[in-house]
Parts: C-alpha cells; structure tokens; sequence
C-alpha cells in the first residue's frame, strides 16, 4: 500500500482479552503505515475502530454501549466494529444505525483497505451482506504485527488464534474458527523489535495458547503433542537478548505433564506464575462445561508445578452459576478452590451465550443464586491471594516497574513481580520505569497489593 497522508484522523478503543489489545496494535501499525493520525478515543476523529469482545453479556453492552459513543463523538464519523462481537452478533449488527462497518475477525489484516473502500463510498448503502458469521475456514495464521505496545513496559505477543475445544458455555469456538498458529521465525522478529525498544517483559498469549504449533504438522488434538510446540517456541524466545521475563498465558490444564515442566523450567526467563483455567470444581459441573479433565487431574498439576518451582503463583477462572449448578456441586467447587489454594480467582457469574449447547440446556440458575455464589467465591478468592503474599513477607523480590498511581493521596509507582504480584514504591525523584529493582514488602493493602521502602 503506498504510504501517503490521508489527513483523516483515527481513534481505538479495546475491549476484552489480551489478544485483542495485540490485534489493536498491529491494527494501528497498519493504519500509521498507511499514513492516517491516531488519536484518543475520547477526541474527535474521522474514524473511530471499536475491536469488541463477547465473552459475556455485559462484554456485550459494553461493545454497543462504545459503538454509540463512538458516533456520539463525532455524527459524521465513520465508526467500525471488529472483534468477537462482530463475529457473534451478526443480525444485531447489521441492523445497527451507528455503524457503517463491521470486519470480522478473520479480516482484521485487511482493516485499512475496508476502511478505505468504506470512505470512497460513504455516501452510498454499504453492502453489509459481506460479512460472513460462519466458522473461519481459513487455514493460515492471519498476521499482524505491533512495533510496541502501548505506554506499558509489557508486551503482549499473539501466537496463536482459535481454539478446538468447544466449551458447552463459549463462542470463542464459533467467532475464532480453528486453531492457527503463528511461525516461529515471526514471532522471534516482532520480540526482537520490541526488545530493541526498551520492553522487558513479553507475555506469550493465544485463544488457545496450549494448542500453539500442532496445526504446523496437521494436528488438532494438543494432548498428543505434549506441548513441544510451545516448548520450542519459548526456548528460541529465551535467546532474545534484552528481554528479561517471559510470561504465560492461559494453559489448558491438561498441558502441565511431567515431561513438559521438565522442560519448561530449564528456561531461566519464564515466571513462576501459571494460569490455569478450571471454570469449576466439581466434576459434574465440569462434564455439563465439555471440559476434558477432571478435578483430581487438575490438581495433580498444580502438585507439579509446585514440585518444579518455589512458591509458583497458581492463578484461575471460575464460573459461578453455571447451568444446572446445585448448591451442592457450588459448594464443592468452593471446597476444591481452598484444597488447591490459588494465588488469585477470577471469578465470572455464567453468562448466557445465544448459539453455544449450555444456552439449549435446561436448569439456568437465577441472577440473584449467580450474584450470591459469585460474592462468596470473590471473597474467598481474596483470603487466599493474601495468603499467598504473605509468603513474600521478608523476602527480597524482583520488581518490574510499570506505572504512577495515587493510593488514598499518595504518589507510588506500580510494578508486579515475577509471580506477578502488585508492588507500589512510594515515588521519588528517581524514574524506576521499565526497571526491575529489588524490593522488600512491608505492608500489605485490603486488596492484596504490596507496599515496599
């Protein structure tokens, strides 16, 4: 594309997980590439990119919610939509009056040139019958690359998209399409570029990051890879001068084998800090979800991880009040979170997904049984993550520091650890960003978070 200046402005805005904050700036790479101005989502812009995400419905009204911002920001704008919410919502997107373009997600790499066919013929009905809501049947990575990523001193790297596993609960499946993964050697040069401006941290992040390489060799079911892909990928990433910590994304559980935490801890960059998601305790529960583990063999894993590294930050989701819970099945999930004791629970009230086989089940919970099993899970999630840091009392840690922020008036920088727990630093005249200083915590806040000298 010839790189010219388009004297139109552009203004994005991200919502949802990690790999969409990737595909974001890769798009806005394109878009500088093609000579268009970014600008904040809060100034008028003549383009306004809104990249949503559709793992709940409140993910989902808080997409339309930002599409009427958008055009509240500008009438005369042209606002788009992508992401998984394009993807899922096809008949409430076409239908919807203030946007002028959707791009599905399999066509992210080709943003600029929609936009700008979208431009040349703004005047005129757009033909929004292109957009296909079908499964992408596209066999290739889809590749996008970001030259930073944000003010931040982390990096989130996309390797991976899709994911196989379908989840009687999820759409990712449906909006994703199959697992793609990214080649090596792309990979290897967009850490590269990052490490030579300055980034530190990279976190290695995918739909389904477990399954990463196995399509490389014509392969769909991950467990009969036993993670080598991935294990390749992060050897040739540990080789990468300049950058200091490599951390992971979200692991399917049945990944963490004997043979591959061998492996994966020779690699002296990875963190200590494993997340991995149950969405339930109890086995029950977990078969109604299509989970293909069971409670005893998700525990048998974090044993592992436990017996390969000190201390290690096990983090999770869970779901509460999925179709068909009962008290009893919450409550054993509640007791398996203490027997397993987690360094931190993200906890979701289940969320009704038009199209996935839970939302044909019978025996949907109750908003309020969700609100109440989710608070006391929330709660529980809180005492253990404050136990957890309590082991980090005394003991010198070292600390990427990230940001400024105020606590009830006071100037701290804010940082995480390799287990990727929050420091705050009161401020000084010293500038401590984008550095990893050892620190010992004093103090610890209601939230869990860490104050040091």
């Amino acid at each position: 594309m010839e790189n010219k200046k388009q004297n139109k402005s552009v203004a994005f805005l991200t919502l949802g997980c990690k790999v969409n904050a990737y595909e974001t700036e890769g798009m806005k790479k394109q878009f500088r590439e093609a000579g268009f101005d970014i600008c904040d989502f809060q100034e008028k812009a003549d383009i306004y990119i809104i990249n949503t995400c559709s793992v709940t419905n409140m993910a989902d009204r808080k997409s339309r919610q930002m599409i009427h911002r958008a055009r509240k920001n500008n009438e005369q704008a042209l606002v788009v939509a992508t992401g998984c919410y394009v993807q899922a919502q096809k008949e409430a997107l076409l239908n919807e009056q203030k946007l002028d373009l959707v791009v599905g997600n399999n066509k992210k790499s080709e943003i600029v040139e929609l936009v700008l066919a979208e431009l040349k013929q703004k005047e005129a009905e757009y033909e929004r019958a292109r957009f296909e809501q079908d499964i992408i049947k596209e066999a290739e990575y889809e590749e996008l690359m970001i030259e930073n990523a944000g003010e931040r001193t982390r990096a989130y790297i996309k390797v991976q998209d899709g994911c196989n596993q379908f989840c009687s609960y999820c759409i990712i499946p449906y909006v994703r399409g199959k697992i793609r993964s990214r080649k090596p050697e792309q990979v290897l040069l967009e850490v590269e570029g990052l490490a030579k401006k300055g980034y530190k941290e990279i976190v290695v992040t995918g739909i389904h990051l477990s399954s990463y390489g196995i399509d490389f060799e014509g392969g769909q079911d991950f467990t009969r890879y036993g993670g080598k892909p991935l294990l390749s990928l992060l050897s040739k990433l540990e080789k990468v001068e300049k950058i200091e910590r490599i951390r992971l994304g979200s692991l399917e559980p049945r990944i963490i084998t004997e043979e591959f935490l061998k492996e994966l801890s020779k690699l002296e960059k990875v963190c200590p800090h494993f997340h991995l998601s149950l969405q339930s305790g109890c086995d029950e529960t977990l078969k109604r979800m299509n989970r293909k583990y069971t409670t005893a063999e998700y525990l048998e894993g974090c044993e592992r991880i436990r017996s390969y590294y000190e201390h290690p930050a096990i983090t999770t989701d869970v779901i509460a009040g999925f179709v068909g819970e009962s008290e009893e099945e919450f409550e054993t999930t509640r007791k398996f979170l203490e027997k397993v004791q987690f360094s931190d629970v993200h906890i979701f009230k289940y969320s009704r997904r038009n199209g996935t086989n839970a939302d044909r089940m019978e025996g949907h919970i109750g908003e309020n049984i969700k609100t109440e099993r989710s608070a006391k899970l929330i709660e529980l999630g809180l005492e253990m993550k404050k136990a957890y840091n309590e082991w980090l009392f005394g003991r010198e840690q070292k600390v990427l520091f990230e940001e400024d922020v105020i606590v009830d008036g006071k100037e701290y920088v804010a940082g995480h650890n390799e287990r990727y727990v929050k420091y705050l630093k009161p401020k000084t005249k010293e500038n401590i960003h984008n550095e990893i200083v050892t620190v010992t915590a004093t103090k610890m806040l209601e939230d869990g978070t860490l104050l040091c000298g």
